[in-house]
């Protein structure tokens, strides 16, 4: 027999279930309220933390040993607090890979994400000759972003993002790199803002078309480091992972 109940008793016993379901997804669902820590789901995916959350450790800057003191750690990111601090680069380097991390970036600033970094020093003076990069800027208070191939998110000076996904300045912003036998993705706040191949005709004539065509070695190499920008403004950085492809 199917048992009967008052609008009451249904409304009742409903609001219960509701509440049981909610619960269990609470109970259920990870929540990464502790940052520069790996989920199980994560580690179980195969990512690596890039940065403990108290130390330096792991990275380095570019073509030289140890971190200058302008890069310090601050509540719990990397934190560049003041000019002069050059750009860092991983010990490691790496191929194919998903990279994730949250920037925050000063008013006025910009700074950049750098991937594929050859440190050739000898044949790269500067970071910028030989990687490319995923741009981090304030883009209404920095004068960079009036162009638009320039702005939170382009591969930067070849390709504009979609627009209208980039947190206020203050706010932390959570970016996702893909590279994957030239594939490239930049994601922007869950968003996919610029996707291209590497290598290919298409991008030769970006680059041709670019301030970068006065180096032949620019985004050529297959397996470099990731590059974190010192462009003078403070910029912070937490929660860097990586996941081998």
């Amino acid at each position: 027999m199917i048992p009967s109940y008052s609008f009451g008793q249904l409304v009742s016993r409903l609001s219960f279930v509701l509440a049981l379901g909610l619960g269990l997804i609470l109970i259920n669902t990870p929540a990464n309220a502790q940052n520069n820590t790996l989920m199980k789901y994560e580690r179980r995916a195969g990512y690596k933390l890039l940065f403990d959350g108290k130390t330096l450790n792991g990275w380095h800057n570019y073509g030289t040993k140890g971190v200058r003191p302008q890069w310090v750690v601050d509540d719990e990111a990397i934190h560049l607090s003041q000019g002069q601090g050059r750009d860092i680069v991983t010990d490691k380097a790496y191929e194919n890979f998903i990279l994730e991390l949250d920037w925050k970036i000063s008013t006025n600033g910009n700074s950049g994400l750098f991937y594929l970094v050859n440190e050739d020093t000898a044949k790269y003076k500067s970071i910028w000759n030989t990687a490319p990069e995923y741009q981090i800027l304030d883009n209404e208070g920095h004068k960079d972003g009036q162009y638009e191939n320039h702005r939170a998110g382009a591969n930067y000076d070849l390709i504009t993002p979609l627009p209208g996904h980039t947190k206020p300045v203050g706010e932390y912003n959570h970016t996702k790199l893909v590279v994957n036998k030239g594939k490239v993705e930049h994601w922007l706040n869950g968003t996919l803002v610029v996707s291209y191949t590497l290598w290919t005709p298409e991008w030769e004539a970006l680059v041709a078309a670019s301030k970068f065509k006065k180096y032949p070695g620019y985004g050529r190499s297959k397996v470099g480091r990731i590059g974190l920008q010192d462009h003078g403004d403070k910029v912070w950085f937490r929660n860097i992972k990586i996941k081998k492809l």
